[in-house]
């Protein structure tokens, strides 16, 4: 009996170290994705930052700390001022890898993809072909929704179409080939100065949309379209934060869906 019960815990205590050697704890739900895809079954995602949030200036919490405690990677972006001090207060032996810069193309989320399978690649080299190949699969679904979305836009007449865009949606909203007239900064830190100059610039230079980032706020951008007489569009930088946008290949379609429904009607006029 007692060598059952040893038998026991020793295979509890080797099945919590195999579950710790391969978790992935990720700042948000973007790089948790790409973590996911990649690793499939062999790695357990852990996501610190509920999509809604802004990530600069989300709260810790105990369990926070906890997943840090388990992690064997940490995945964050660089705009999260408080990851590598949680780390370092964990005694986290975590290998913490940051991911910086823009992932809402297919070019751009690629990359990342890349970094985070290479990365696998060297931590957990016994999946390495596992890892490799569920990198294609994704990058090629990334390509083909790429595709699909130019096609879209093209269809649409994107490219006479300007805009004023929050800085962090340009890429996006420039890869799809609409004229970026002005773009601004966090709302927070723009002042109605700021919202006088913008809304010239836009009427000057005819824009039709002003494009808002759910997680900055979107308050600054529903004025500034009505100073213009423009369309005021939200789009999401994370899944989950907006209906129908599960996954990061949703959030892409229905950003792009939403920016040509939006103009519609507009070239429909011309």
């Amino acid at each position: 009996m007692k060598r059952v019960a040893l038998c026991l815990v020793v295979g509890w205590l080797f099945v919590g170290l195999t579950v710790g050697a391969t978790t992935i704890v990720s700042t948000h739900a973007v790089l948790g994705e790409f973590a996911q895809q990649v690793g499939g079954e062999v790695v357990e995602v852990v996501t610190i930052i509920p999509s809604g949030f802004c990530p600069a200036q989300y709260d810790l919490s105990p369990s926070d700390l906890t997943a840090v405690l388990d992690a064997s990677v940490i995945l964050y972006s660089g705009f999260e001022p408080w990851i590598e001090t949680l780390a370092d207060a964990a005694g986290s032996k975590a290998v913490v890898l940051q991911l910086p810069g823009e992932w809402n193309t297919p070019h751009t989320a690629t990359a990342k993809v890349e970094a985070i399978r290479d990365l696998f690649v060297e931590r957990f080299p016994e999946n390495a072909d596992q890892f490799a190949t569920n990198a294609r699969t994704y990058i090629e679904e990334l390509q083909q929704l790429g595709d699909r979305l130019l096609d879209l836009a093209e269809s649409a007449g994107v490219g006479d179409v300007a805009v004023v865009c929050m800085e962090w949606q340009t890429e996006f909203v420039a890869w799809l080939g609409f004229d970026i007239a002005e773009r601004y900064g966090i709302p927070a830190k723009l002042s109605i100065r700021d919202l006088i100059d913008l809304a010239d610039a836009g009427r000057g230079a005819g824009a039709q949309l002003v494009i808002d980032n759910l997680q900055s706020g979107v308050n600054f951008g529903a004025k500034l379209a009505r100073e213009i007489g423009a369309v005021h569009v939200t789009l999401s930088n994370f899944p989950g934060a907006m209906p129908s946008t599960a996954t990061v290949l949703d959030l892409l379609l229905r950003n792009a869906e939403a920016l040509c429904s939006a103009i519609e009607p507009l070239t429909q006029e011309d």
